[in-house]
């Protein structure tokens, strides 16, 4: 019997939304019980989307509804977030999002509270303008981001908060990173444009070749033989800013799933250390490497201790890609805004400043440093790496500039959106001689 992608969604998405789930574990094991493509890109849709935008139209069901579901049906409950996901995200036709809805109650096996159902959906649809208007006069409901993060923003970045909130809401293009050991950019470009897909260059990032929308990078040509491999091209820059040279000892902390590290090792032949805490994350890493026919160093240990896994010998160059909150990318981990807290950034600060100060003495003299994240919080980038410029004489700051975002008090910081991009914080840092 044929699986209801919406009732498959509402299921999946109360997992994510309301149990905490990861959106990428639960669309793995969601996607293979739909054979068509067509219902597991609807699928897709929905979950991306309505992780988006949950915190927007849970709060929109909640004034609908006169007794709440979401803790003794969630499945119902992200039926309907999903229900208003179609009429006002995905734009289908009501009539059809509407009927659809409520024929995926009786796939969840609840046929009693489909009229329910069509009810709520009809009210909104009557009374949309004054409920938006409503939604629209919060930062979380308005934006759909938890109200500490808007918070944060506005004190971080207020003239680009309101920008950078409305950038993590729009589907971002897929950017392909070209194997230049394998191919050029030029040839690749080629192969995918033949083959129908809507590549071409990047203005400025010389590996990188953008597509406006995802598409299952997989049955594309080259992706077999290694030719290419999914990375945003704020995450390219990285390769830059190592300044690689032939025969360096690099380390790449905290590799995994092991694009910079890859990157790396197209860019120059190096002597590249992988090191990874988590063996199963580790392992995607070995895929990686595998598919791009790239060798690599991979060690399991802890970038903090590094007495447990370094054999004395320094490195020329260090990537620290630094764990932390995600709140640079929540356009293409639209579920990291339902699952991150507040309480969440100080043990990421401790993580951070434990890390960069126990690799700082592994670099060698005259050696270089980069230090990313993912964030867009000020207390996880410039305040780490301005502690450890403070407490360590032979630490100098290399001074850069980037074609898009803006100098932060130590490095700089790419927000989401800048340049079409994702949020990224880089610091070069110089240990002298």
């Amino acid at each position: 019997m044929k699986k209801d992608t919406r009732a498959l969604a509402a299921r999946a998405l109360a997992e994510i939304a309301i149990r905490g789930a990861s959106l990428r574990d639960v669309m793995n094991r969601s996607a293979p019980q739909l054979p068509d493509p067509r219902d597991r890109a609807l699928l897709m849709a929905l979950l991306s989307e309505g992780a988006r935008w949950w915190l927007r139209f849970d709060a929109a069901i909640d004034g609908l509804l006169e007794k709440p579901l979401r803790h003794k049906d969630p499945a119902v409950h992200a039926l309907l977030v999903l229900g208003l996901v179609q009429l006002e995200v995905l734009e289908l036709q009501d009539y059809a999002a509407v009927a659809a809805t409520v024929e995926a109650v009786r796939a969840l096996k609840r046929p009693q509270l489909a009229g329910l159902v069509n009810a709520v959906l009809r009210r909104w649809q009557r009374e949309r303008v004054s409920l938006i208007a409503r939604l629209d006069a919060q930062p979380q409901t308005r934006h759909a981001h938890p109200a500490w993060l808007a918070s944060a923003l506005k004190h971080d970045w207020p003239a680009q908060a309101e920008a950078v909130m409305m950038a993590d809401n729009r589907e971002p293009p897929l950017m392909l990173r070209v194997n230049r050991q394998r191919t050029d950019t030029a040839s690749l470009m080629d192969a995918l444009q033949g083959a129908g897909h809507a590549a071409s260059r990047h203005e400025w990032l010389r590996d990188a070749l953008s597509l406006p929308h995802s598409v299952d990078v997989t049955r594309m040509p080259g992706f077999e033989d290694g030719l290419f491999a999914v990375q945003d091209g704020a995450a390219q820059i990285a390769a830059d800013l190592a300044d690689l040279h032939g025969g360096m000892r690099v380390l790449d902390a905290c590799a995994a799933p092991g694009g910079k590290a890859c990157h790396l090792l197209e860019r120059a032949e190096i002597d590249l250390t992988a090191l990874e805490f988590d063996a199963g994350r580790a392992e995607r890493i070995r895929e990686n490497l595998m598919r791009l026919r790239l060798n690599a160093r991979i060690v399991i240990g802890d970038a903090g201790a590094p007495a447990e896994w370094w054999n004395g010998v320094p490195f020329e160059r260090i990537l620290i890609d630094a764990p932390c909150s995600a709140t640079g990318v929540l356009r293409r981990r639209p579920d990291v805004r339902l699952h991150r807290r507040e309480s969440d950034i100080a043990a990421m600060q401790l993580q951070q400043r434990r890390i960069l100060s126990a690799l700082w003495p592994l670099l060698a003299p005259g050696g270089r440093l980069v230090y990313i994240t993912c964030s867009v919080l000020r207390a996880e980038n410039e305040a780490i790496v301005g502690e450890l410029l403070a407490q360590q004489i032979d630490a100098q700051r290399v001074p850069f500039t980037l074609p898009v975002g803006q100098p932060a008090a130590v490095g700089w910081q790419i927000l989401p959106g800048d340049g079409d991009l994702d949020g990224m914080y880089y610091a070069v840092l110089h240990k002298q001689a």
